[in-house]
């Protein structure tokens, strides 16, 4: 009994991150640095053109800003702790920083996820019922569909870490990851984890799904509105106002399901870089992705930069 309690109490993980050779360590820290420090100025820049240019003050922009605000938020919960982990010996993290990283980390990337399905409502209103949309997309149901995409991902979160918490570690703290995630975590329990699968099953595969769900009937909609449209110009005016939402969520809900739908029993390090896509380089891309297809916005950037060398 004792010895059950002190492992419950546990003070910290151990991070084995993305390569055990030392001579690795500088290198990956230098690419993730950089991959950090674009993250931040992409999507930094993104909001800044958004909130600078009135032409862009439309639904889908807003909705666009939260999504980079998001991101900026979800990177800062990963990548730092792993810069800090690639300069030092002993690559540890504190019990309740682990379970902290783990909780923001399900908190904003739901929140990710559900502003992706209202940006693709956005898409399916503005091209299947164009002259109702400025009705429909009102600025106060648009405030209501980010504050309950950005709101009910934290109780989702809450209840996978509360129910965490809930186990005992006893055999090892080691963590064969590059951060806090719920299945490596999972894996390491000595405890009976029978709840904690059963809620991962069933409501953590909803809010997973979900939203995808809502995704693809928006454009399975936006597809059979856009072949009626008898001109292959309008065709193209129409798919071109989605083609970059579709390669986001492609990107994001692709690495996602890899990961994600599989029993816990069988997550391995291969799952890896299927998480470094969904939780670092797709926030890095976003930015890259929606600027270089988006007239408005390239030409929102260029005018925010011919103010600034003014």
């Amino acid at each position: 009994m004792e010895g059950v309690n002190q492992t419950k109490f546990v003070s910290e993980f151990i991070l084995l991150g993305l390569s055990p050779r030392p001579e690795d360590q500088k290198p990956l820290f230098i690419l993730f640095l950089t991959i950090y420090l674009v993250t931040l100025a992409g999507n930094l820049l993104i909001i800044l053109v958004i909130r600078s240019d009135s032409h862009l003050h439309t639904p889908m922009y807003f909705f666009l800003s939260f999504l980079s605000l998001t991101d900026i938020c979800f990177t800062t919960t990963i990548v730092p702790k792993m810069l800090v982990n690639f300069l030092s010996e002993k690559k540890t993290i504190s019990y309740a920083g682990c379970l902290t990283q783990m909780y923001f980390l399900y908190a904003l990337g739901n929140s990710d996820s559900c502003l992706l399905a209202v940006m693709a409502f956005d898409r399916y209103v503005a091209i299947c019922n164009p002259f109702h949309y400025v009705t429909i997309m009102n600025h106060n149901r648009c405030a209501l569909l980010v504050t309950f995409s950005c709101s009910f991902p934290h109780f989702h979160s809450l209840l996978h870490t509360l129910l965490l918490n809930l186990l005992t570690f006893c055999d090892s703290n080691v963590i064969h990851h590059f951060l806090c995630d719920l299945s490596p975590l999972i894996k390491l329990s000595c405890s009976s984890t029978f709840v904690n699968e059963i809620v991962i099953v069933t409501e953590g595969a909803l809010v997973l799904v979900t939203p995808f769900l809502c995704i693809a009937f928006s454009y399975i909609r936006i597809l059979v509105t856009v072949l009626k449209i008898p001109s292959a110009a309008g065709k193209r005016k129409a798919f071109s106002t989605c083609g970059s939402h579709l390669t986001v969520v492609t990107l994001f809900y692709g690495s996602i399901f890899y990961v994600y739908l599989q029993p816990v029993s069988t997550y391995t390090v291969k799952d890896h870089i299927a998480t470094i896509v969904y939780t670092v380089l797709s926030s890095m891309l976003n930015p890259f992705i929606y600027s270089l297809r988006n007239k408005d916005l390239k030409q929102g950037l260029r005018k925010l930069m011919s103010r600034r060398s003014i």
